[in-house]
């Protein structure tokens, strides 16, 4: 295979455990060329541009992490991200402030990671600790049959028993047009565009509103959080800005982002509440 074809099976698939309604708001906030679809109960499936990490000549592994970061905190639900490139392949798994782990194959399929990412990823998940254990373990092992494409499908289907269903042409070893060319051709994707902060804004509280956003997005828990968001997103921010670390810039502004819409949102429905019946205060 040529330098060429190895370029073009590099791909980034990010698998968020939450539908798409509750994923689209963070999604946009990272302001990447995303494309978003079902993946099976309560599972999502984005699928970045192939330009989203070769501009900044990231590698695939910490593009991966970066994402499935900012996608992760602050919410409810975890989020795994597989890679895969001409060296190998991989997994990263967040969720909330949690410190986001990850675990690689060697292209032969030699495991280089720590198995306590596989602990994470079991406990994150909510995996059954003996079936999926056993299952998981096995990935960790030397095997000379299973590459390195094999052993994420190995993950994948672990991933299947915890509900996870990828569409079809969603496969390990697949490059980066190859998965958004098979997610464009779905009559469920829809493409996650930047909207602009004051639709960014907008799009958040009226999730907040319906409820898709999940538990605590008003009182003194919502408003803890979002104070926390803000001071990791201003330090985060400010250390990407010096170290050259381009890519969590937008971690560090999705915190800022998500920690200014919970404080917004909890003080905007603590003036509708004050205000009382017939001040155009939300019901509820």
């Amino acid at each position: 295979m040529s330098a060429t074809d190895h370029s073009r099976a590099a791909a980034v698939l990010l698998l968020c455990r939450a539908e798409p309604d509750r994923v689209r708001p963070s999604a946009q906030l990272l302001n990447e060329p995303l494309l978003l679809v079902p993946a099976g109960e309560e599972w999502s499936a984005l699928i970045p541009g192939e330009d989203s990490w070769r501009s900044e000549g990231t590698h695939l592994s910490e593009a991966a992490a970066g994402w499935a970061h900012a996608l992760a905190v602050g919410e409810q639900w975890p989020v795994v991200g597989l890679w895969w490139d001409e060296g190998g392949a991989g997994f990263v798994v967040a969720a909330g402030f949690r410190r986001t782990v990850g675990y690689a194959w060697l292209l032969d399929g030699t495991p280089v990671g720590e198995e306590a990412a596989m602990d994470a990823l079991r406990a994150r998940l909510g995996l059954d600790p003996v079936l999926d254990g056993d299952a998981l373990d096995g990935l960790t092992r030397p095997d000379s049959d299973a590459g390195a494409a094999a052993r994420v499908r190995g993950l994948i289907a672990v991933l299947t028993r915890a509900g996870l269903t990828l569409p079809a042409g969603l496969a390990p070893g697949t490059g980066a047009a190859g998965l958004r060319a098979a997610a464009g051709a779905l009559p469920s994707v829809e493409a996650v565009d930047w909207p602009g902060w004051r639709e960014a804004v907008r799009a958040g509280l009226d999730a907040a509103e319906r409820g898709t956003l999940g538990p605590w997005t008003r009182g003194p828990r919502a408003r803890a959080r979002g104070a926390a968001e803000i001071a990791a997103g201003l330090a985060l921010t400010a250390w990407a800005r010096r170290s050259g670390r381009g890519g969590w810039t937008a971690v560090g502004a999705l915190l800022l982002a998500d920690g200014a819409l919970a404080l917004a949102y909890d003080r905007w429905r603590d003036r509708g509440a004050g205000a009382g019946p017939g001040h155009g205060s939300p019901a509820g």
